[in-house]
């Protein structure tokens, strides 16, 4: 199983940037398929974006599309989100997980998370 390290995240202003790490080990992290989610104060878990293991691949939640971007390192056994114009709204604690197979947006079929990272907008 691989295991995630996540570093980055933390406070911005609105319209501000942010970048998340996700640093892999274990499994051979290069065919691990690679999701974001983030969780708000009670609020569901929700699906942010994924990229294939050949980074051939990615899509993006609606609520993040064009302002988000996901991208990986396979050298590097790392994971990245780019976050761009960000707005308070996007507060939440952000993780990553890995999954081997291809996309997929529920939380449930991924088996190995990261441990979260708070980012917090402020208006």
């Amino acid at each position: 199983q691989v295991q995630l390290v996540q570093s980055g995240g933390g406070w911005v202003q609105s319209g501000g940037s942010l970048r998340l790490s996700c640093a892999a080990s274990g499994r051979t992290f290069s065919r691990d398929a690679m999701g974001w989610f983030r969780q708000a104060p009670g609020k569901e878990r929700e699906f942010l974006a994924f990229i294939s293991w050949n980074r051939g691949f990615t899509y993006y939640a609606d609520s993040v599309k064009g302002r988000f971007t996901v991208s990986r390192d396979n050298a590097r056994n790392t994971g990245y989100l780019q976050m761009d114009i960000l707005k308070p709204e996007d507060t939440a604690v952000y993780y990553c997980a890995g999954k081997m197979g291809g996309y997929s947006e529920w939380s449930r079929t991924y088996d190995a998370w990261g441990q979260g990272t708070q980012v917090t907008v402020s208006s």
